[in-house]
């Protein structure tokens, strides 16, 4: 018996390393490369300092780390207060996870398709897809729709003219929660200044929830992803399927986006000139004018 206990203590101080060292491990996995990196280096310096001072036997400065020492854990939650949202948020979507439940998302080739449409009409966009965390807040700032998610309902909700193309697209599950919503900007002094509103409005709600933002900028045309407060940019259309399904956990089948609906019209306008060409869904709506329409027509003349 005494054998018994001796091995289950050597066993049990190995397992609370292992746990310490798993831990810590993982909190630092989760700030590097952000923000809370260089201040978490920061706090270790000072808590250096601290030490030597009670080493050194420094008698004023003992007694003010005696005195900061209580609030000290305040004041690092309220520094760390969005790091600690985004690793607590990570440790229950693993559990989640691990339980089934996450597992059991859609497919969203229609956000895909949506997303290649407007890269080739360099037409801005913002669609952020909930995942464990709600974001009835950020639902509730913009304009409710509950509507089932649809490739034309993103190209009629995004299209330039439409009233609500200002602001971001809320997804929850296979329905589009709300338009036009406002979502919180990062603040991260590290991000690139080439990202404009849009691109920081994405890697803000990811910074705060565990939420995926699809990003179309509106200058190039360019499609990011930001996740976990990291933004990937420039993805093609099969490199977005591969990253929406692997973070959904969920295998997408590949897609064939849709081809420019008056590429093969324009060939049949050839033959027959009655033939009446179809707009793209982000374009004005009216029949496109021929090469035979009169030059004082306004759309020939634009």
């Amino acid at each position: 018996m005494t054998q018994f206990l001796m091995s289950w203590s050597r066993v049990s101080v190995a397992l609370d390393i292992l746990l310490v060292a798993a831990l810590i491990y993982q909190v630092l996995t989760m700030i590097r490369g952000t923000r809370a990196a260089p201040m978490l280096a920061g706090v270790a310096v000072v808590a250096f300092a601290f030490y030597l001072a009670r080493i050194g036997e420094l008698t004023t400065l003992s007694w003010v780390v005696n005195h900061v020492l209580p609030y000290v854990v305040f004041a690092l939650i309220v520094v760390f207060q969005s790091e600690i949202r985004h690793v607590l948020a990570d440790v229950g979507r693993r559990l989640s996870f691990m339980r089934g439940s996450a597992a059991e998302g859609d497919s969203y080739d229609d956000i895909v398709l949506a997303a290649n449409l407007f890269s080739q009409h360099q037409t801005g966009a913002l669609i952020v897809i909930e995942r464990e965390i709600g974001l009835r807040t950020h639902v509730e700032s913009g304009v409710p729709l509950d509507a089932r998610l649809s490739y034309d309902l993103l190209a009629t909700i995004f299209r330039p003219s439409a009233p609500l193309h200002d602001g971001a697209v809320i997804v929850q599950k296979d329905r589009i929660a709300a338009a036009a919503c406002f979502l919180p900007l990062s603040m991260n002094p590290m991000l690139s200044t080439q990202l404009g509103t849009r691109h920081r409005a994405g890697i803000g709600i990811t910074e705060e929830t565990d939420a995926i933002a699809v990003i179309v900028s509106e200058e190039t045309g360019s499609i990011s992803l930001a996740i976990g407060g990291q933004i990937e940019r420039d993805l093609t259309v099969d490199q977005l399927r591969e990253r929406l399904g692997s973070e959904l956990q969920r295998y997408m089948s590949p897609v064939t986006p849709p081809t420019p609906i008056g590429q093969d019209q324009d060939e049949r306008q050839q033959e027959d000139e009655s033939s009446t060409v179809l707009d793209s869904p982000l374009q004005t709506a009216g029949p496109r004018s021929s090469e035979a329409d009169s030059p004082s027509d306004p759309e020939a003349r634009g």
